[in-house]
């Protein structure tokens, strides 16, 4: 088996993931992982799937295209990816919350924290909701898998600096699994 990345970004719209999943299955090809979103209006896929080894990429990338256009997508692309099975890191073991007034940097800065310590963001949201201070109220979620070694006093110790460098709140929690 093969692994493709598709990715597509459009105005959002019923029917997106229809169009897509349905030229994905004429080709012979299984979604194994996704994320989509609505963000800000526009509807946006990361999708990696599975596809036979005789697919041919260009027809796929092709149809896709085609697909994409008539679902009124700006972007809708496809990638063979490699090496998944061997990337697989840690599971996650916390839940990072971040929120405060919006400011740039906020991202920046706590994500930079955490790699600096080996800190592994395994799944990210980030959402402006209401406001704080006159200005639109930023809010993070993550879940993060610490190497070996980082305690959960070194990540309380890691998330605050960066959280009282950003003027911004954070917490941790352990990560409770999900049973889907």
């Amino acid at each position: 088996m093969r692994t493709f990345a598709v990715s597509g970004v459009g105005l959002d719209r019923p029917g997106i993931i229809a169009g897509v999943a349905e030229r994905l299955v004429a080709h012979g090809v299984n979604v194994a992982d996704s994320e989509m979103a609505i963000l800000r209006g526009h509807f946006a896929m990361m999708l990696l799937v599975t596809a036979p080894e005789e697919l041919d990429e260009a027809v796929l990338a092709d149809d896709l295209l085609a697909a994409g256009q008539s679902l009124g997508m700006d972007s809708l692309t496809v990638r063979e990816v490699g090496g998944a099975a061997e990337a697989a890191g840690q599971a996650p073991g916390w839940v990072v919350s971040v929120h405060g007034a919006d400011h740039p940097g906020i991202l920046a800065a706590v994500t930079r924290t955490l790699a600096d310590a080996g800190v592994n963001v395994c799944d990210l949201h980030t959402r402006l909701v209401g406001e704080a201070d006159g200005r639109p109220l930023y809010v993070m979620l993550m879940e993060v898998a610490a190497p070996a070694g980082v305690t959960e006093d070194d990540l309380r110790a890691i998330l605050r600096a960066a959280a009282d460098a950003q003027h911004v709140d954070v917490s941790l929690q352990p990560l409770e699994p999900d049973v889907l």
